[in-house]
């Protein structure tokens, strides 16, 4: 019985190119693996039938010397090129080669192994993702910014629109590996596959690179990128800009751009959220009697805030309306005032003079905090002469 013609076999018209053939062979590998075909006794004959064709179209040598002689080129130890698709130990070989490539496609794309033309190929992979940190000061994390930043990255080569050859002409094919990207060595029953050598897994080769960027079609440049800083920005927040990353390998896609932002802190307010704190300090005589203060808003402004008279230190007072806008809407938040009582230093004659006076007049209800601990503190020495 004669065999059938390889590219019939495959499912591909006679001269389909490298990419084609291992695209057919795939659909065949996936289609009549013995595996999903268990009520089929003849799967595994057409499995490695198919695989056999592969062996011999994917090589550029083997498939010149099909393309010229048919099967006859494989007779006789014609072909040149070692071990024919028939010969001994070619039943090993059948399903260890088609493993990888069924593999590869049943399993690439969850892997992350497909994202490259051609399945091994990177002739035009996407350019690398970059990170930036933006740090902005409190006010601008209120107001919201336009910004301008400089950015070391790898951009499209204009002397080769990227290609990396010379006066942009296509790269060619690399022979070794008919485009694919990666070699292939039998070793027993497994087959090694590795990156190829002669392209570094590009699957093509620049005979006259250009002499701007040596062939890599992009060049090192730093590139000035106009940034919106949203109102409401909190420390890593993170900004992306789509196609503002590295070049692409000749041609390929551009990566991102991420911005991680960091809000410095302030003199005078900390952030809690939307909420901001502000501490101030006040006068003894202040919180005593009590009074309307001014302190500073994140805005620029000032509010009044009016203290009641017996505050103690820690006594918060809330400013509504005046904190941190929110990031994506839904209001603004708080200020709150923190008082801190200050004890007078640096007294004179007299002001001592009239803070003995104070203090002789003072009665156990002039400081009620200080009555009940001292309750407490006989209360509990008492306990521990009983």
């Amino acid at each position: 019985m004669s065999k059938r013609d390889y590219y019939e076999t495959l499912g591909v018209a006679k001269g389909a190119s490298a990419d084609e053939i291992k695209k057919g062979f795939r659909t065949k590998a996936k289609e009549l693996h013995p595996d999903r075909n268990s009520d089929n006794p003849d799967a595994e004959a057409q499995f490695k039938e198919a695989n056999e064709a592969y062996e011999v179209l994917k090589d550029a040598e083997k498939k010149a010397a099909y393309d010229r002689f048919g099967h006859a080129a494989f007779e006789n130890g014609m072909g040149g090129g070692g071990r024919g698709p028939g010969g001994p130990g070619a039943g090993n070989g059948d399903f260890s080669s088609a493993f990888s490539d069924v593999f590869d496609d049943l399993f690439g794309d969850f892997m992350g192994g497909r994202g490259q033309a051609g399945g091994g190929r990177q002739r035009a992979s996407r350019g690398a993702d970059l990170r930036y940190n933006l740090r902005v000061s409190l006010e601008e994390a209120f107001s919201g910014q336009h910004k301008t930043i400089k950015v070391p990255t790898s951009v499209a080569c204009t002397a080769c629109d990227g290609s990396g050859a010379e006066g942009g002409v296509e790269p060619t094919t690399c022979p070794t590996c008919s485009g694919m990207g990666k070699v292939r060595a039998q070793q027993g029953f497994f087959t090694v596959e590795r990156t190829c050598p002669t392209c570094s897994g590009l699957g093509q080769i620049i005979k006259n690179p250009c002499k701007v960027c040596h062939g890599h079609g992009r060049i090192e440049k730093d590139r000035s990128l106009s940034v919106n800083i949203p109102a409401g920005v909190e420390t890593g927040t993170r900004i992306r800009l789509a196609g503002e990353g590295e070049a692409g390998l000749r041609g390929g896609p551009p990566g991102d751009l991420y911005i991680f932002v960091e809000v410095s802190s302030h003199d005078l307010f900390e952030r809690d959220g939307n909420n901001l704190y502000c501490r101030v300090p006040v006068s003894m005589a202040k919180a005593a009697l009590g009074g309307a203060i001014e302190v500073p808003t994140i805005d620029g402004g000032r509010g009044r805030v009016q203290i009641p008279e017996g505050s103690q230190s820690g006594r918060q007072m809330r400013l509504r309306s005046k904190g941190m806008p929110a990031l994506r809407g839904g209001g603004v938040g708080d200020m709150f005032i923190e008082l801190a009582v200050e004890t007078p230093v640096n007294l004179t004659a007299r002001q001592k003079e009239i803070m003995r006076e104070f203090e002789d007049l003072s009665e156990d209800t002039t400081n009620p905090e200080s009555r009940s601990f001292f309750s407490s503190v006989k209360g509990f020495w008492d306990g521990m002469k009983g």
